[in-house]
């Protein structure tokens, strides 16, 4: 039984040369007919595919468009992307990759949407989600921690983003961590990571891990109230990124990021991850969910991923959650 990605995978494999309708019958074991029928769902998706009478198929070009096709043409990872979903919109893809992994969604699918209607961020923030322009996707991780070590993971999915950004920009300096899950490039967002998890007893069940990247958004398409702190990176670049190369970068990176957590733990990561970490020796407030708060002076990542801040009084906090603000500091007398 064919399907269209066949057809594609043949057109790829032909290059330049026109492949007939009655080699691809063949190749496939279909009709001709049915070959046809495939050329035209993939023409409906975006793909020019020219072709004359007796001239053959050959694909001119391929769309905009993260579809399980593209990321997987020439992805070289092992687990990562072994399922792929792709929505054209949804209303947030970690909502979706949850169903799926209640449903028993194995270690690495994932769920990609070309746009949100409700994307979500840490603290019940709203996720800014125009379509076909950005990266915005939820991975199903089912690894072996304890819920004490899970908090890890979103520190490894921060250092797999900001590396990939670096890596696409061609610069690192510009590219950093704020704590626990902000890539920012010159200064300003360009990623957010939300992880949800369900646990069993004292360990995880499963992991939710949602990834958006501004990649080709214009700044100025951003809302007002927002502007001020977010940036793409086509915006800091001044040109158009590959958002399926750019994904299948990320999804590499990612990979080898989870599985060194997964094997030593976010210490065996923090050298990288601290490569990227510029809040240490800056003022910080830190507020937890309950709304308590504790300020001082950024001292840098724990062991297990802790953020540590030395009060006014001397002390060392070791906080695992919260909402950073890193403060202005004073400018000299």
């Amino acid at each position: 039984m064919s399907d269209p990605a066949q057809v594609l995978d043949a057109l790829r494999r032909a290059g330049e040369s026109p492949c007939s309708g009655e080699a691809l019958s063949e190749v496939l074991g279909v009709s001709r007919a049915q070959v046809w029928k495939h050329v035209e769902t993939l023409r409906g998706r975006g793909y020019v595919i020219a072709g004359e009478p007796g001239g053959g198929y050959r694909l001119a070009s391929v769309p905009d468009r993260l579809y399980a096709e593209e990321l997987r043409h020439g992805l070289q990872t092992r687990w990562l992307g072994c399922e792929i979903h792709h929505f054209d919109s949804l209303d947030s893809t970690n909502r979706e990759a949850a169903d799926r992994a209640r449903r028993g969604a194995p270690h690495g699918a994932v769920v990609l949407a070309e746009g949100q209607t409700a994307g979500r961020g840490r603290l019940g923030r709203s996720f800014f989600s125009p379509p076909y322009l950005n990266l915005y996707h939820s991975i199903v991780l089912r690894p072996a921690l304890t819920l004490a070590e899970a908090p890890g993971v979103i520190l490894a999915a921060g250092l797999a983003v900001a590396e990939s950004v670096a890596a696409e920009v061609g610069d690192s300096r510009d590219v950093e961590i704020k704590w626990p899950n902000d890539v920012l490039l010159g200064g300003l967002k360009t990623s957010g990571i939300l992880m949800e998890l369900a646990a069993e007893a004292t360990r995880v069940g499963f992991l939710v891990l949602g990834i958006g990247v501004n990649l080709n958004v214009d700044r100025e398409a951003f809302p007002a109230d927002f502007r001020a702190q977010a940036s793409s990176v086509a915006s800091h670049c001044g040109r158009r990124v590959d958002r399926v190369a750019f994904t299948r970068r990320l999804w590499v990176t990612l990979e080898g990021v989870l599985d060194v957590h997964a094997d030593r733990g976010f210490e065996a990561l923090r050298p990288r991850f601290a490569s990227f970490f510029r809040m240490a020796g800056r003022p910080v407030r830190v507020a937890d969910v309950g709304g308590a708060e504790t300020a001082g002076i950024a001292a840098g990542v724990d062991g297990d991923g802790a953020l540590l801040v030395d009060d006014a009084a001397g002390r060392r906090h070791r906080l695992l959650a919260g909402d950073v603000t890193v403060q202005k500091e004073a400018a000299p007398s």
